[in-house]
C-alpha cells in the first residue's frame, strides 16, 4: 500500500521511495510546483535529479521550486546553471534575473531581465520585471543609494 506524505506518495514497502518511476515524480513534481507546494515538489524533484543528473527540465522545476519556496540564494545558482547550459534561454534569464531582484543585487537582474525581454517580448511578466528593476535602479540613484543590498535607515529608538 501507499501513503501521502507531503502530498507525495510513498510506498510502504520502500523506506521512503516514492511510487512510480522517474517520469512519473518528475510530473507530479511539475504538477506540485504548478499547485503552489514548492516544498513537495523539492523532495520529488531532487529524487529525479539523483537519478537523471544532466536533466534540464528537472533543474528548471528544481529553480522554480526553489524560488516558489523563498529559497532565492539557491534559486539563482540553480537558473545560472540553467543559463550556462542554454544561453538562450529566456525563462532562465527571467528566472535568474527575478532571483536577483529578491537578492537585492539589482545590476545583475537588470542584466538577465533585459536579455530575457530582448529573447521574448511578447512575455508580460519579463517587461513587467525589467520596469520593476529599472524604477529601483533610478530610485536608488536619484536618493544616493547603493544599487546592492538593503537600504541602511537609521534605527529609532524607542523610549
Amino acid at each position: 500500500p501507499a501513503r501521502a506524505c507531503n502530498h507525495v506518495l510513498v510506498s510502504d514497502s520502500t523506506q521512503g521511495v516514492p511510487d512510480g518511476d522517474v517520469h512519473q515524480w518528475f510530473t507530479r513534481s511539475r504538477a506540485l510546483v504548478d499547485s503552489g507546494d514548492a516544498n513537495a515538489a523539492l523532495l520529488l524533484i531532487d529524487r529525479v535529479l539523483a537519478e537523471d543528473p544532466q536533466s534540464t527540465a528537472a533543474l528548471e522545476i528544481k529553480a522554480r521550486a526553489l524560488f516558489d519556496s523563498k529559497q532565492f540564494h539557491e534559486a539563482a545558482e540553480v537558473f545560472t546553471i540553467l543559463t550556462e547550459r542554454s544561453p538562450d534561454d529566456d525563462y532562465a534569464r527571467y528566472g535568474l534575473g527575478v532571483s536577483l531582484l529578491r537578492l537585492q543585487q539589482f545590476v545583475e537582474a537588470l542584466e538577465q531581465l533585459s536579455m530575457a525581454a530582448v529573447m521574448s517580448p511578447d512575455q508580460r511578466r519579463y517587461s513587467t520585471a525589467l520596469q520593476q528593476v529599472r524604477a529601483t535602479i533610478n530610485a536608488r540613484v536619484e536618493a544616493g543609494l547603493a544599487l546592492t543590498g538593503p537600504i541602511d535607515t537609521p534605527r529609532r529608538e524607542h523610549n
